[in-house]
């Protein structure tokens, strides 16, 4: 395997530090061109100057002096702005681009990507789910690779090498069920945010930590896998497994079901996709059988968690409809992280949104781009967060 030159978009989230530790584990195949920050300055500062990176990108433009008195003298170059993010990307010098940002912030610059005919490591679920149809034909019309890098649709990537050509019967999806998962609807409906964020498996971000307690994640993921591998939306499955172990699963037509295994640990994913198709070696927890015991499986439950409902009604819906739920959600996330909702106030602004939403059954990209903005401004007077 050459040596490859990577664009790491949002390296100071959670996703992008993970993908930093691949790149310290393998300094020999990978090498790190740009990267990119929104408001921990710091901690992007610290980050150039540990890999030297060419370029970087301090997107809250506040925020750009600071940086840059920091890392010119170390000739680095320093850029503000979305715009520079779309810029960069299309550099000769970048072989591949981790799109790690977070919500539909990230649909732009992976845009730019694709555009530029770029293999894109896909760790910002949003790009599909508001634009899945638009992004998957510009990937097609400019060759441009699209490995996913969430770790249930890397795990059905993974399931499908095993039979490339065998039709997909079923894609099970498994979650981990969340914080939530035994609770009571009336335990759920006064849930804090402390509560809500304290994810049983994962360490992630706020915004996804929340998606995972309200099973939203399960549902952007849904549409996700939708566009990623083709297959319509009764053929796609969810079901909770709180082990986490088993990350996603494939059935085939024989009957026969293929799985990914491994222990909790997002720079699994990313080092597949970073390194697709050699498997290199991480210095993570292995698996033991043995001590496992037993791994186990149930329904998920609809009425304690309407996200997943209503995920599934956008899919079905289509056109700017699940760019309607994504916006409205991101809204209302922000809105339960600021005290302003309930944690049944999330979902209630999301259906609030779609019921009353302007639907576009063949949406361009302008129109997504629209939609995103009438929605949040939407959901931001219901939230009271104008």
């Amino acid at each position: 395997m050459r040596k490859r030159h990577i664009a790491i978009l949002g390296s100071t989230g959670s996703i992008g530090r993970q993908a930093m530790d691949v790149v310290r584990q393998h300094p020999d195949l990978f090498e790190v061109e740009l990267i990119t920050g929104n408001n921990n300055s710091g901690l992007l500062i610290s980050q150039a100057l540990e890999f030297n990176v060419n370029n970087v990108v301090i997107c809250n433009e506040d925020k750009y002096d600071e940086v840059a008195a920091a890392l010119q003298p170390h000739y680095i170059k320093v850029f503000a702005g979305m715009q520079s993010v779309c810029d960069l990307v299309c550099s000769d010098n970048i072989d591949m681009v981790l799109t790690a940002m977070v919500g539909f912030s990230g649909l732009r610059s992976t845009i730019a990507a694709i555009q530029a005919g770029k293999t894109v490591a896909l760790a910002n679920k949003e790009t599909l789910v508001a634009a899945g149809e638009l992004v998957m034909g510009l990937a097609e019309k400019h060759h441009a690779a699209i490995i996913p890098v969430d770790s249930e649709h890397s795990a059905i990537f993974q399931c499908l090498h095993c039979s490339p050509d065998a039709e997909i019967e079923k894609i099970h999806l498994t979650a981990s069920g969340g914080p939530f998962r035994t609770w009571t609807r009336e335990q759920i409906a006064s849930a804090t945010k402390e509560q809500a964020l304290n994810h049983p498996k994962w360490h992630m971000g706020n915004k996804i930590t929340i998606d995972s307690a309200t099973m939203m994640n399960k549902g952007l993921e849904i549409i996700e896998a939708r566009w990623l591998f083709g297959v319509g939306p009764e053929r796609i499955n969810v079901v909770i497994h709180p082990e986490s172990i088993i990350h996603s699963m494939v059935e085939f037509a024989d009957g026969a079901v293929i799985a990914q295994l491994g222990h909790p640990d997002m720079r699994e994913p990313i080092q597949y996709a970073l390194g697709y198709p050699s498997r290199l070696t991480l210095n993570n927890r292995k698996l033991d059988f043995a001590a496992l015991g037993s791994i186990s499986f149930q329904a998920p439950d609809q009425e304690r968690f309407p996200a997943l409902g209503l995920a599934m009604e956008a899919l079905r819906k289509g056109g700017n409809m699940p760019c309607i739920m994504n916006a409205a959600n991101e809204v209302a996330v922000a809105a339960f992280l600021q005290g302003k909702t309930s944690f049944y106030g999330i979902t209630g602004i999301v259906e609030r949104c779609m019921d009353g939403a302007d639907f576009v059954e063949n949406p361009d990209m302008d129109t997504i781009f629209a939609t995103n903005d009438s929605t949040a401004a939407r959901a931001r007077e219901m939230a009271g967060i104008i």
